[in-house]
């Protein structure tokens, strides 16, 4: 997302967002769950934000943002790989903070994308280089020999022997294996053969804004998504459609239903899952949470409905499942003990907690204020309720010895009330826990350049119920 300014980039009060659960067994997690923490195999959260998904050799590999919740300076590209897209490795950094240069301390790297190019069989990852004002942008590239090795910055992409000055960016592969580039306001590039430069702009300024753009194909359609600037707050992504790249190009308005800021989200991805009976495709979209992008900014990942001549998103899925060799979907349903807000005997409240008579939630804005359980089985979460005055949220999970093994920050602000599953823990080993989530007292707030405010209004954090599975 482009922020043209930023305030409060540093928070008071610090909260480690994941630690390392040394006592987890590596249970499996059996679907995608959207806007809520998702862990690797580590037990750490998953940091790979402005992403894109490649397969390779039967395995997916996920590339985005290893964000920080202290700046928005860059902080290194992670890579992550799964063979069923629910259970996630951390490979490795992949592309750490460079010693000096457009990728170097105290600059911005943003939204990296990764290509195998067909020619050469080199991976090449393209990114937004920047620096911290950005006044300084370009689409740049690095390279590796092998998809999840360290790859090698090389500058930026050239057209006609200039860079290409541009801020959020895509990429898209065609089905005759040529590549692209894909800039913000509607500008696409076409690569040489061996993806290290731009042969001719395809496209020119097609639309105005269309910030976090996304081309697909389905037939002998094209599908350019994007969204508005609204610096980290999400919006009505919208999209066009064409019979050629080259175009022309027809505005199809909104493709989730209006107000609904794409489910909260803006998009980054959408992977094409091709299997024997039918074609699943996956949404990525971004959920920021600025400034703690590291530990409280989740990700949207919705199935896309294609036809031959339009998108859609008409309702939110929190959790479904996908048959990677079929290409299809199904929903699925999240089962386990449910506990309510009011059940008092089970839920022990800390400081005061009032009941939103509209919603019949439990809630608090109190710094310190907490909820806690203890609960015997295997994974623990809860539903609860954002709120355009929601906050940041501190969860902890002790085992029976009463040692933390597991510590996340959740962000519960919404510009329109929104209910649903708001974390859903690692599989654990069955035993006994306790989970305490605390208001941390504190909500995200940032500001354009001309002063315009985004953001919570308060620090509330709302429980509807626990849910423990066995």
């Amino acid at each position: 997302m482009f922020l043209k300014n930023y305030k409060n980039a540093f928070l008071a009060i610090t909260f480690i967002a994941i630690s390392s659960l040394a006592t987890a067994q590596k249970g499996k997690i059996d679907a995608i769950y959207s806007g809520i923490p998702c862990f690797d195999n580590n037990n750490n959260v998953v940091s790979a934000h402005g992403a894109n998904i490649v397969k390779d050799n039967g395995k997916f590999y996920l590339f985005g943002e290893f964000k920080s919740d202290t700046s928005n300076a860059f902080n290194g590209f992670s890579c992550y790989s799964s063979t069923d897209l629910y259970n996630w490795t951390f490979e490795r950094i992949v592309l750490p903070v460079q010693k000096s240069g457009a990728l170097g301390p105290d600059r911005v790297g943003e939204r990296p994308k990764v290509m195998k190019c067909p020619k050469t069989g080199e991976y090449i990852m393209y990114m937004h280089a920047d620096d911290l004002k950005y006044k300084d942008q370009y689409v740049g590239y690095a390279t590796s020999k092998t998809i999840n090795g360290e790859y090698t910055f090389q500058g930026p992409v050239l057209f006609e022997g200039k860079p290409i000055k541009k801020w959020d960016m895509g990429t898209f592969q065609d089905t005759d294996g040529s590549g692209y580039i894909i800039t913000h306001s509607g500008n696409l590039y076409k690569l040489s053969d061996d993806y290290k430069s731009v042969t001719e702009q395809v496209v020119k300024d097609m639309t105005s804004h269309c910030e976090a753009p996304v081309i697909i194909k389905k037939g002998n359609t094209y599908f350019w998504l994007g969204s508005e600037l609204t610096s980290w707050e999400r919006n009505d992504n919208y999209y066009f459609t064409a019979p050629s790249l080259k175009g022309p190009w027809k505005s199809q308005g909104i493709f989730a239903p209006k107000d609904s800021l794409t489910w909260n989200s803006q998009s980054t991805f959408v992977l094409p899952i091709v299997g024997s009976k039918d074609t699943t495709y996956l949404f990525m979209g971004d959920r920021w949470a600025y400034p703690r992008q590291n530990s409280a900014a989740t990700y949207v990942w919705q199935p896309l409905l294609v036809t031959e001549n339009s998108i859609s998103l008409p309702d939110y899925k929190q959790s479904w499942q996908i048959d990677i060799a079929k290409g299809t979907w199904s929903l699925s349903k999240i089962k386990g003990i449910e506990i309510e807000n009011t059940d008092t005997n089970a839920i022990q409240y800390s400081g005061n907690w009032s009941e939103d008579n509209s919603s019949k939630i439990s809630q608090s804005n109190i710094k310190g204020n907490s909820f806690s359980v203890d609960f015997k089985g295997a994974q623990v979460g809860f539903y609860g309720t954002s709120k355009v005055d929601g906050g940041y949220a501190a969860i902890i999970i002790k085992n029976k010895k009463g040692k933390t093994i597991l510590s996340s920050t959740i962000d519960m602000y919404c510009k329109y009330t929104e209910n649903s599953l708001k974390f859903l823990s690692p599989v654990l080993p069955k035993g006994n826990y306790n989970i305490t989530v605390t208001v941390v007292g504190e909500h995200g707030n940032w500001y354009k350049k001309d002063g315009t405010g985004f953001g919570s209004t308060g620090n509330f954090v709302a429980l509807d119920k626990v849910i423990i599975k066995k």
